[in-house]
């Protein structure tokens, strides 16, 4: 059977703001370049009434739904009580600005293990983010959110392989708690685009970008080695309705940054439409 997916072309709004370019003006670039959504990097228990309306209207003013809020809480599996309850308490704050935001999903980063996986027993590591994630998943879906959780490809992360993802969202054993699928994290973990069919029924949002296949990277597509067909098929074959999100960090030339956004929403959409995930009347 042939699915027909297409999904959303977005991109992380940090591009912007790591070159200094204000608010108003990243959004507004992000929607004149062409992209269908936007995600949002922002600090849910800093912002002001003023930003969060700047981001509101200026996305409603330009047809930019924003599909996720993203938020890092390496806490959640802190070993002190008092941390991982202080980080709980964030984490919910930036679920109650992606209600704000109309936001599909909650795009959350848990940490790593500490003291290379020795002192700490690992498995109670494992048992604090479940149980964290848990009772966040719960307040989301008061709340109709889903929560996106991160593979990060790095040695000592909770959540580093596709396996991993799949028993931590299982421990945890809630509907609206899936994976987001990053291609160039798949990539530096060395997992193939045939292993996220274990992903079947648990994925919800995707992030997109190159790397050089050693370290992080978050290049646009094209810059390094990624062969991005392959796992955005496998994406499609999942059959989720959901966004590719670009994430571009730190431009190599912050002055250029409105073109370094530009070659990579051009070379993502080339590569989605190969697949035939993005429809070409957006492009």
């Amino acid at each position: 059977m042939i699915l027909t997916v297409i999904m959303k072309l977005g991109i992380i709004n940090s591009a912007f703001e790591q070159a200094g370019v204000g608010t108003r003006a990243g959004l507004e670039h992000i929607a004149r370049i062409g992209f269908d959504s936007v995600d949002v990097f922002t600090e849910a228990t800093t912002i002001d009434q003023a930003e969060i309306d700047l981001i509101r209207e200026t996305c409603q003013a330009n047809s930019l739904p924003i599909v996720s809020t993203v938020v890092v809480s390496a806490g959640l599996i802190d070993f002190n009580d008092p941390v991982r309850e202080f980080h709980l308490q964030r984490t919910k704050k930036f679920l109650d600005l992606a209600k704000t935001f109309e936001s599909k999903n909650l795009l959350l980063v848990i940490g790593e293990y500490i003291w290379q996986r020795e002192v700490i027993p690992p498995e109670a590591q494992w048992g604090w983010g479940v149980q964290c994630v848990r009772e966040l998943g719960q307040y989301a879906g008061e709340r109709d959110l889903e929560i996106a959780l991160e593979l990060e490809p790095f040695r000592l992360s909770l959540l580093n392989s596709v396996p991993e993802m799949v028993r931590f969202i299982d421990d945890v054993g809630l509907p609206n708690v899936k994976a987001n699928i990053d291609v160039s994290h798949l990539v530096l973990s060395d997992t193939s685009p045939a292993d996220l069919q274990l992903l079947d029924g648990k994925a919800n949002h995707v992030h997109i970008s190159d790397c050089d296949g050693k370290v992080h990277g978050d290049l646009p597509p094209g810059r390094g080695v990624v062969k991005f067909a392959p796992y955005l098929q496998a994406i499609k074959d999942l059959g989720f309705d959901g966004a590719v999100s670009l994430e571009l960090e730190y431009s190599p030339d912050p002055s250029e940054i409105v073109e370094w956004v530009e070659e990579a929403y051009e070379a993502t959409d080339k590569l989605m439409q190969q697949v035939g995930l993005r429809d070409s009347s957006n492009a």
